[in-house]
């Protein structure tokens, strides 16, 4: 893939870290486990700020692996998120840990991004999935952190009247 490309990919990618980042950061500790949506359809458990975040978190790092056979999350984190009618993870994470993750998960896509030789490169990481190349998938995944860092930045706004600002693009490092 084309360096110019790449640098594009990820000042908006990491603007999208930096965006749920900030949210994270945000939470004041009241709202940690609040309920977030009142009314929904999901059990209210899954509407929590703390797992919202992961839920964001843990997505971003299982689709910037290899492939889903060689994919493992660092402790503390469990594969729980990939068992889709299931319980929450057996506790609730920090934001210290869920932080912890972030930085983990903007490594794996930054390196994901900056090695991806062939924007065509099949993605292996669901099986028949009407999403087939990983240029896709990292566009994705782009997309599916920002819908989350918004709502929670979102909710910020609404709960305790002081939301985290509009990031444009990531710090180039």
């Amino acid at each position: 893939m084309n360096p110019f490309w790449k640098e594009i990919i990820w000042c908006q990618f990491g603007a999208a870290i930096d965006t749920l980042q900030h949210a994270l950061d945000a939470c004041p500790d009241e709202l940690w486990q609040a309920r977030l949506w009142r009314e929904s359809e999901v059990q209210p458990e899954f509407t929590e700020f703390w797992y919202v975040a992961y839920h964001a978190i843990f997505w971003l790092d299982y689709y910037c692996s290899e492939s889903a056979d060689e994919f493992t999350v660092p402790q503390p984190f469990t594969i729980s998120e990939l068992e889709f009618d299931t319980a929450l993870p057996e506790r609730v994470y920090t934001k210290q840990e869920l932080l912890t993750y972030l930085e983990y998960a903007r490594a794996r896509c930054r390196a994901k991004i900056n090695n991806l030789a062939d924007e065509n490169e099949p993605q292996r990481v669901r099986d028949n999935w009407r999403i087939k190349t990983v240029a896709e998938l990292m566009l994705y995944t782009m997309r599916h952190v920002q819908e989350h860092a918004a709502h929670l930045s979102m909710l910020l706004g609404q709960e305790t009247d002081s939301a985290p600002s509009w990031v444009s693009q990531v710090k180039i490092s």
